[in-house]
C-alpha cells in the first residue's frame, strides 16, 4: 500500500529508549539512500544503540530479542524479588539488591572483553551457592524455555508484520 519503490526503514526500538539506553534494530530496503539511512540511524542513536540487520525478517528476531527483551528481564527481576521476600528480605531490600545486581551485571557484560558465558563461569564457584542455583536453572531447562519464548515472539512479530503489510481496502 506504500508503493513498490518507496524508501522504507523499518525499526524496532525498545522501552529503555525512553531513558537513552535503548537498543534498536533497523532494516532499510533497496530504495533507501545512504542519506536516509544515516538520518534514521542518527534519530535512533539519540535513544541508545543501533544495529542494522540485513533482511526485513531479521527485524522479527530483533523484536523477539530486544524489542520485547525488557519485559523478560523485568519478569526475572520480579521472580528474584519475590524469592528474596520468601527468603525473609523486605520487598524494598530485595528490590534494591535485584535491580542493582542487574545493572551491575549488564555493565560488566558491556565492558568485558569476554562473553557472558565466561563471566557466568567466573562467578560460579565449584560446589558453591551460585553453582547450585545455576544447576537448578539448567535442570528446569531455562535455555529451552527462553528459546521457546523468543521463537514465539519472533513468530508473532512476523504475523503482525504480515497483517500490517497488507493493503487496506475500504468497504464503501
Amino acid at each position: 500500500w506504500l508503493g513498490q519503490e518507496q524508501a522504507i526503514v523499518r525499526c524496532m526500538p525498545n522501552t529503555p529508549s525512553l531513558i537513552q539506553l535503548g537498543a534498536s534494530g533497523l532494516f532499510a530496503n533497496e530504495h533507501t539512500s545512504i542519506v536516509q539511512k544515516n538520518l534514521a540511524e542518527t534519530v535512533l542513536k539519540a535513544a541508545g544503540i543501533v544495529q542494522w540487520v540485513q533482511s526485513e525478517a531479521e527485524i522479527d528476531a530483533v523484536t523477539a530479542v530486544s524489542g520485547s527483551g525488557p519485559a523478560y528481564y523485568f519478569l526475572l527481576m520480579e521472580a528474584m524479588i519475590d524469592a528474596g521476600v520468601d527468603l525473609g528480605l523486605s520487598r524494598e531490600t530485595a528490590s534494591e539488591l535485584t535491580i542493582q545486581t542487574a545493572i551491575g551485571a549488564a555493565q560488566m557484560a558491556k565492558e568485558s572483553d569476554v562473553d557472558v558465558a565466561e563471566l557466568r563461569r567466573r562467578v560460579t564457584s565449584p560446589g558453591g551457592t551460585t553453582e547450585q542455583a545455576i544447576n537448578t536453572f539448567e535442570g528446569a531447562h531455562l535455555r529451552d524455555i527462553v528459546k521457546a519464548a523468543l521463537n514465539s515472539a519472533n513468530r508473532r512479530s512476523g504475523e503482525l508484520a504480515e497483517l500490517l503489510g497488507e493493503p487496506q481496502t475500504s468497504e464503501e
